[in-house]
């Protein structure tokens, strides 16, 4: 029996019918030691099943070690999203609960190859001309959280320099306690800046491109 419900399945499907180019999927996994490696992988199966444009490739994070290097993938579970270029949006941690909505919308906008942002946000983005991680966390039952994550996200695609991680919290405890994460989302901009809550988009922007500004000096 899948995860997804039928009715689920063909509302996504649905969604997925105006996917206007591939998308690949990588996943990465092992058998033991990872709590929800075999859940992760479970959903990325039924939602590549919704769309003859979606590829799913499946990888062991230590006998593929060369591949998960390439994509600088350093924890697991793990889940890449492509279109016709790697954009920099990874997931760390099962995509459940609320965080389901964002691979959904991300597997759409990755297609488009498009972020949907403003003009104004593009034009602030442009500012980012070096390296930057962004750094998600997130907790499956927080309703605000795949706002941060999708603005997150659409960063990466906007701009070449940006990698965005969506972390889920509870699974990563040593990096919530690196990152003083008491509460969700909190996004880590670099290594000792973070945003606390789900900002509205111009102002999420805005405080990442002014801190990437006063870093650089």
């Amino acid at each position: 029996m899948g995860l997804l419900q039928e009715k689920d399945k063909e509302y996504i499907r649905n969604l997925f019918s105006n996917l206007e180019n591939e998308v690949t999927i990588s996943n990465f996994t092992q058998e033991i030691e990872c709590q929800y490696c075999r859940e992760t992988r479970e959903i990325l199966e039924e939602l590549a099943e919704l769309s003859d444009k979606i590829k799913l490739n499946v990888y062991n994070f230590v006998t593929d070690k060369e591949i998960a290097e390439k994509y600088a993938v350093d924890k697991i579970p793990a889940t890449v999203i492509e279109g016709k270029e790697d954009y920099g949006i990874r997931y760390y941690g099962i995509p459940s609960g609320y965080e389901f909505s964002s691979i959904i919308e991300d597997i759409v906008d990755v297609s488009k190859g498009d972020s949907g942002l403003s003009p104004e946000s593009r034009e602030l983005l442009k500012q980012i001309d070096a390296p930057l991680r962004l750094q998600v966390f997130v907790t499956p039952t927080c309703p605000y959280c795949p706002r941060a994550v999708r603005l997150a996200h659409k960063m990466a695609i906007e701009n070449p320099y940006i990698v965005a991680d969506m972390v889920e919290a509870t699974e990563f405890p040593h990096l919530s306690m690196r990152y003083n994460v008491r509460g969700v989302p909190r996004t880590v901009v670099g290594e000792d800046h973070a945003i606390e809550g789900a900002l509205p988009e111009k102002q999420f922007i805005e405080n990442i491109v002014n801190y990437f500004k006063t870093m650089k000096k």
